[in-house]
């Protein structure tokens, strides 16, 4: 049962098309799970046709999904030679939701390791303003603990993870604001894959603080 929710706030933003592109992914992946604000978009939708009834321009500027994926259709950088690859086939990636899998593309995704439980992949969507990857925390594993220099919206694709606020899984929708502090942990039974999209790396507390400054996950 998913627990964690945009707030209502988010999904006017999201149906008027004002939301950032990254976070847009992000709400349209939690939909892709969530009937319920998937309903409340809906809504939201029809009271904004009816508003912008005789507005031709405008009603077609809310078609944001449309503006997403054109965006993220545009030729992709290049991922340096040192980055190893790791193929996620079509199988492996049935049950994702079908932005995520446009996202993913038909290329390997180009996984870095962060640590010796997290991977990240980096995905192209267009918004220079966001940085939109995959985290995968293996099995059992903890996330070293950090705090948030910025505004990071979280998407369980796959799996659960936990920190000191809850359990979150699949569709779970997750919004950390700056000065938050977490450290997640994925159940002992499962990797648990996440979409995230981040205004700023995270930075970390304690004694791997000194890693920060190599906490980037998008090619250089």
């Amino acid at each position: 049962m998913i627990k964690q929710h945009p707030t209502s706030d988010l999904l006017a933003e999201y149906a008027a098309g004002s939301l950032p592109w990254a976070q847009a992914v992000c709400v349209t992946t939690h939909l892709h799970y969530c009937s319920t604000c998937t309903m409340e978009v809906d809504t939201l939708n029809q009271l904004g046709a009816q508003l912008m009834a005789g507005d031709s321009e405008a009603a077609a500027d809310t078609a944001l999904l449309d503006r997403v994926l054109k965006e993220i259709d545009q030729p992709r950088e290049q991922a340096p030679a040192q980055v190893a690859t790791v193929p996620l086939s079509a199988g492996a990636r049935a049950d994702l939701p079908p932005i995520v899998n446009h996202l993913i593309g038909t290329t390997e995704v180009q996984w870095k390791r962060v640590s010796s439980g997290l991977r990240a992949a980096h995905l192209n969507v267009g918004d220079t303003e966001h940085e939109v990857a995959l985290h995968k925390i293996c099995a059992g594993a903890k996330v070293a603990h950090h705090d948030h220099r910025a505004t990071e919206v979280t998407v369980v694709l796959r799996g659960s993870f936990s920190d000191e606020d809850g359990v979150y899984g699949e569709g779970d929708f997750l919004l950390r604001e700056p000065g938050e502090t977490h450290r997640p942990m994925a159940a002992q039974n499962q990797d648990c894959l996440c979409l995230s999209a981040q205004q700023a790396p995270i930075r970390l507390t304690g004694a791997w603080c000194w890693l920060n400054p190599f906490l980037r996950i998008q090619p250089g």
